[in-house]
């Protein structure tokens, strides 16, 4: 999918869909706004939700239904949260491609480097979505909320902390941060070659943002709140040109849990009689 330099006899539509950068723009705000649209009609149909998870339709047919469902559903979580915190790294790409094609360079459409990306997200839902099957299957969800109890969600809490002073979660964020050196390091004008780098980009938004993502076991696997907090994080969180950011989440994650722990400790500690 090539980038044409020269589009002076084409209509206004085509040489606006032309431009990488409009391409990228239009790409990204119709996959989030489906992505949010998608979770709102879930939301709003929830009756329908809770009877594909009720156990009165077999087992074998309800367990498919529930799967279905809750894979769309990490899929649907993919693109609202996912794909805005990408829109730097992919505008980036964009602009560097609407250069070479302003010079009479080849350069390979945006929407190839966002397959890669989501490529990655989408693979990732199927994981988040089997975990929550597991977990579910072992009654460490609520079944009213998708949320797990307060010792397994100050687990969670704690782990995406300490996991933000990690070597590999810097690591990858400081990539997430500065895509354009990934970019002038490994440009190609080869399709194939684009789409890996939108793997290669979605692993590091992978390694960055995967601790983050467990919290909606913690919060609510359907808290929309929730969902659009931890996308505006993630998205300052790439925005950053430092790690700072990021090590001050690991200390509000850890307070977190801490404190989600301790207040559940208290409240089932046995009072002294007398």
């Amino acid at each position: 999918m090539s980038i044409v330099a020269d589009h002076r006899t084409a209509s206004l539509p085509a040489r606006l869909l032309a431009r990488p950068k409009n391409i990228a723009i239009l790409c990204l705000a119709v996959l989030a706004s489906t992505g949010w649209a998608a979770l709102g009609l879930m939301l709003a149909d929830i009756s329908l939700l809770a009877a594909l998870c009720r156990p009165s339709f077999g087992a074998n047919a309800t367990g498919i239904a529930y799967a279905t469902v809750v894979f769309g559903m990490w899929c649907a979580m993919a693109l609202a949260m996912m794909l805005p915190t990408a829109a730097p790294m992919v505008l980036t790409y964009a602009e560097l491609a609407e250069t070479a094609a302003r010079k009479g360079e080849p350069a390979t459409s945006p929407l190839v480097l966002i397959a890669g990306y989501l490529a990655v997200w989408l693979g990732t839902a199927a994981l988040l979505a089997t975990l929550q099957l597991i977990l579910a299957r072992l009654s460490l969800l609520d079944p009213r909320t998708d949320s797990a109890g307060p010792l397994f969600s100050g687990a969670v809490f704690l782990l995406a902390g300490l996991y933000q002073f990690s070597a590999l979660k810097l690591a990858c964020v400081t990539q997430c941060q500065h895509p354009v050196r990934v970019f002038f390091a490994n440009w190609t004008a080869e399709p194939g070659g684009v789409f890996r780098l939108g793997l290669r980009q979605g692993l590091y938004c992978l390694g960055c943002c995967w601790a983050m993502m467990l919290l909606m076991f913690a919060v609510g696997v359907m808290n929309v709140i929730w969902m659009a907090a931890l996308g505006a994080v993630m998205t300052i969180e790439k925005l950053n040109s430092t790690t700072r950011f990021s090590r001050a989440l690991g200390i509000v994650f850890i307070s977190a849990g801490a404190a989600v722990i301790l207040t559940s400790v208290a409240a089932h500690w046995p009072a002294r009689a007398g």
